[in-house]
């Protein structure tokens, strides 16, 4: 499944338009939303994920937004595991009261960890709760994609993992990601609206995935 990440309000109309969406994040830290608007978006009946990345408003705020997301209706939550373990806590007990998915995200912008760390941060996110485990590094050698992609063979049965190279190099593991058990990758609305390092837009995504095994998304 593709998930379009959408960083500018403008961007909120995709929602609103006849193309289909399966699935939309949407970035709370990026978008400058109230607490109203917040719950109009998470309230459309659309399959979305509430983000909201560390930012200069501080944790309380982050909390309000991600809490309120949740009661108004979101699918999913997306959370860092570095996250202070009360609202961490917090927020994944509201999800549970709501029927909201978490995903736990660890994210490293200037390399890929070896394969004992990222296993020991898969096991930990999934000890906290996590539905799913999302992996983000900055790749910068061939040997840091194979790494990442290898972890779909050490996780346990059952248990869903995001991979996510960032950078240039990393782009293939947004592509071949979906091919060994990601439950969906993140794309741009649009050419020159990316919320990530390396990522494909819509089209482009939709292009690629319909050359490799011929079906339209």
């Amino acid at each position: 499944m593709i998930c379009v990440s959408l960083s500018e309000k403008d961007g909120l109309n995709i929602l609103k338009e006849k193309r289909n969406i399966d699935l939309a994040e949407i970035r709370m830290d990026r978008i400058a939303l109230t607490l109203e608007e917040v719950r109009e978006v998470f309230s459309m009946g659309k399959d979305l994920i509430a983000t909201y990345r560390p930012d200069k408003k501080g944790d309380e705020n982050r909390l309000e937004y991600l809490l309120a997301a949740i009661e108004a209706g979101a699918r999913y939550v997306d959370i860092e595991l570095e996250m202070d373990d009360r609202a961490k806590g917090e927020v994944i007990e509201k999800a549970r009261s709501k029927g909201c998915k978490v995903i736990l995200s660890f994210h490293d912008y200037e390399k890929t960890p070896p394969v004992d760390s990222l296993k020991e941060i898969i096991n930990l996110s999934f000890g906290y709760g996590a539905d799913i485990v999302k992996i983000s590094c900055k790749v910068n050698t061939s040997a840091d994609n194979i790494r990442l992609l290898g972890l779909f063979g050490i996780v346990d049965e059952g248990k869903r993992i995001i991979v996510i190279g960032m950078g240039d190099k990393g782009r293939i593991t947004r592509v071949a990601s979906l091919f060994l058990g990601s439950p969906f990758t993140f794309v741009a609305p649009e050419k020159g609206k990316e919320s990530g390092d390396g990522q494909f837009s819509i089209d482009e995504m939709e292009t690629l995935l319909e050359l490799i095994d011929g079906k339209r998304y």
